[in-house]
């Protein structure tokens, strides 16, 4: 399954603070930690991380910092921020309303057995 590009634009803040609520971490470690998350459903690329990671950094959500592990290269860790915890906290509440809005609405599907395209009228 392939997760559609406004999904995953959607949701990359709130599950990259997220993922930074649990520790510091370095943009690798995040992309393997979504990837687990998910099932390896999402593979997200540095080409998506780095610039949010910047975007995040620039609007105060997140820090960063160079730090040596010994035997290994320089990592540019990234840390949330009490203002990322913030909006981390905003972000929840926004998708458990979306979550929840959906969960009714495919609830009360149900009983409608599997779902099926419905064709538009007029043709399309």
């Amino acid at each position: 399954m392939k997760v559609a590009k406004d999904l995953v634009a959607a949701s990359a803040t709130p599950m990259v603070l997220g993922i930074l609520a649990e520790d510091a971490s370095y943009g690798y470690a995040i992309l393997r930690r979504i990837n687990e998350l998910s099932g390896g459903e999402l593979d997200w690329t540095e080409g998506l991380l780095y610039p949010l990671l910047h975007r995040l950094e620039r609007l105060g959500y997140v820090e960063s910092s160079w730090q040596s592990v010994t035997g290994e290269r320089r990592r540019k860790y990234y840390r949330i921020t009490e203002k990322g915890l913030a909006e981390l906290a905003e972000q929840r509440r926004q998708w458990d309303t979306v979550v929840d809005a959906l969960k009714e609405i495919w609830l009360g599907l149900g009983d409608r057995g599997p779902l099926t395209a419905i064709p538009l009228e007029g043709g399309a």
